[in-house]
């Protein structure tokens, strides 16, 4: 297992504050086009933004020699380690071969995951105990909801290593960031950009939707061309 770099608590606190739009339309501009993890929904939507390091967990398909219900008593088996390791602050991002036929966790494991200090919980399969996963306190994305056992499917293999998850590659470390849109991919070397402009963009969105509100139109607003609304938006942010 790679040992992940960790977020400074000020970097993790602005990235709290920046939507996923934001940071796909940043990484875009990077050159980065496939960042946001596909067909992947929050359980509960409104709740505060997620933001961690990936802590990954890689599935593969289970073969039934190997994976009876018996292997979930020993305790070196690659999901309860995960869940055991999975650093306080970190999201967990489970590959689950974007198959959502069979659970990828369930209840007890990400009520473990949540009392542990984790961040989040991701997967591109499904959560099976659903309805208990979205009552808890806790950030959790999936395909859809499923009820049978992992191990009719997936077979667990390795931990922390680079995985693909929802059709995006997943590194140890990666900042994983999640709002009700859902879940962004932003390569670590990238976070201090991605929190400069961000910001930046967020800022002048506020001032955009605010002129439109009072019904100014997006042309020459939104991309900013017109020289008299650049000026109006540098007295705006003094103001601010």
């Amino acid at each position: 297992m790679s040992k992940i770099k960790r977020l400074s608590a000020g970097n993790r606190q602005k990235l709290k504050q920046i939507s996923t739009a934001t940071v796909a339309t940043f990484l875009f501009k990077k050159g980065l086009k496939n960042q946001f993890i596909q067909d992947v929904v929050p359980l509960k939507k409104g709740r505060p933004t997620m933001v961690g390091e990936a802590f990954t967990l890689r599935y593969i398909p289970a073969r039934e020699d190997l994976n009876g219900i018996e292997v979930f008593k020993n305790p070196k088996h690659p999901q309860r380690v995960a869940v055991e390791t999975c650093p306080e602050g970190a999201v967990l991002v489970i590959d689950s071969r974007k198959n959502p036929r069979a659970a990828s966790a369930g209840s007890i494991l990400i009520t473990r995951l949540m009392v542990r200090g984790a961040a989040g919980i991701v997967t591109d399969g499904g959560f099976r105990d659903s309805a208990e996963i979205t009552d808890l306190p806790f950030s959790s994305y999936h395909n859809r909801p499923s009820a049978p056992t992992n191990l009719t499917l997936h077979q667990a293999m390795d931990i922390n290593v680079p995985i693909g998850c929802g059709d995006v590659a997943v590194f140890p470390g990666d900042i994983i960031l999640g709002d009700d849109d859902g879940v962004m991919v932003i390569p670590y070397h990238l976070v201090d950009e991605v929190i400069e402009e961000s910001t930046k963009m967020t800022l002048f969105e506020e001032f955009v939707l605010e002129q439109v509100q009072k019904g100014k139109t997006i042309v020459g607003l939104y991309p900013l061309t017109d020289d008299a609304i650049k000026s109006d938006f540098e007295i705006w942010k003094k103001s601010r």
